[in-house]
């Protein structure tokens, strides 16, 4: 009995100290949902080291290419001279700059998903939607390099802003504000989609046709009426135009605010939809 007892106090002994070190701190709050949303971004930040190249042909190379071949190649046939056409086309280029890459918000949150990162975020006990806001505060990030390598490849060209220093941070920050609000519509699909190539092949689809129905690369009067008509009431045509205006600037307020309008609606539609499905899987 004498040696049963020493060895159940020797056993205990272990289980005792473990015991003591598990509770002896004081169990850390639950994180706000700023603090969630602020590590997600982060998150989402130091990601992009690990895609090397890739993010720098998608953010750098891939706009000053657009830029240096539609100038070069097709500048004198579309404005007469490459100088006067790179005046019109390089705050097209803008938008497209910053427009393009947010389909990767989807396929970096089907990635998560699929790889199951997602299942272990939803087991902790943070405000789950962070994993997208963050995110697409995340991309910010890669949005403004994108904006600032083109404009500064674009004034080495011979590109002069008129609206000055003012104009182009004016214009940059209302395509900030535009690609935030656009990424919502590939954070739902990235959601619902089964793979992450579902998300970009079909992103792909409707995204080069935005771009290329709009007012980046010509001007619609030269278009046949129709085609005219369907480049006006595009989003990426109005967000264009009224970055050429603060750029060079003669922005009007209707200008700004159709752009700023068509960000409201699509937030409005796709935020909440987006939180939806998000909120529908956690429970599947």
């Amino acid at each position: 009995m004498t040696v049963t007892s020493e060895a159940t106090a020797a056993q205990g002994a272990p289980n005792d100290a473990l015991r003591k070190a598990l509770t002896s701190q004081i169990r850390p709050s639950r994180p706000n949902p700023l603090t969630a949303v602020r590590v997600s971004a982060w998150r989402t930040m130091r990601k992009m080291k690990h895609y090397g190249v890739a993010v720098l042909f998608d953010v750098t190379l891939m706009p000053i290419v657009f830029l240096l071949t539609f100038t070069y190649l097709f500048g004198g046939a579309f404005a007469g001279s490459t100088k006067e056409y790179l005046q019109y086309f390089l705050p097209g280029v803008l938008v497209q700059t910053v427009v393009m890459p947010t389909v990767y918000t989807g396929t970096a949150l089907n990635m998560d998903i699929t790889r199951g990162i997602y299942d272990r975020f939803r087991t902790l006990p943070f405000w789950q939607p962070a994993t997208i806001v963050g995110s697409l505060l995340g991309d910010i990030v890669r949005y403004v390099l994108a904006l600032t390598t083109t404009m500064a490849v674009g004034l080495a060209l011979g590109f002069r802003p008129d609206g000055g220093v003012g104009g182009v941070l004016s214009a940059m920050l209302l395509l900030l504000v535009f690609a935030v609000s656009v990424s919502w519509i590939f954070a739902a699909l990235g959601v619902v989609a089964k793979a992450p190539e579902t998300v970009s092949g079909t992103s792909m689809l409707v995204m080069f046709p935005l771009v290329f129905t709009s007012n980046i690369f010509v001007k619609p009067d030269t278009m046949p009426g129709w085609m005219e008509a369907i480049v006006n009431v595009n989003p990426v045509s109005n967000a264009a135009t009224a970055a050429r205006g603060l750029i060079h600037g003669d922005a009007s307020g209707s200008d700004i605010g159709w752009v700023l309008l068509a960000c409201a609606i699509i937030t409005v539609i796709f935020a909440p939809l987006t939180m939806y499905l998000y909120r529908a899987k956690s429970r599947s």
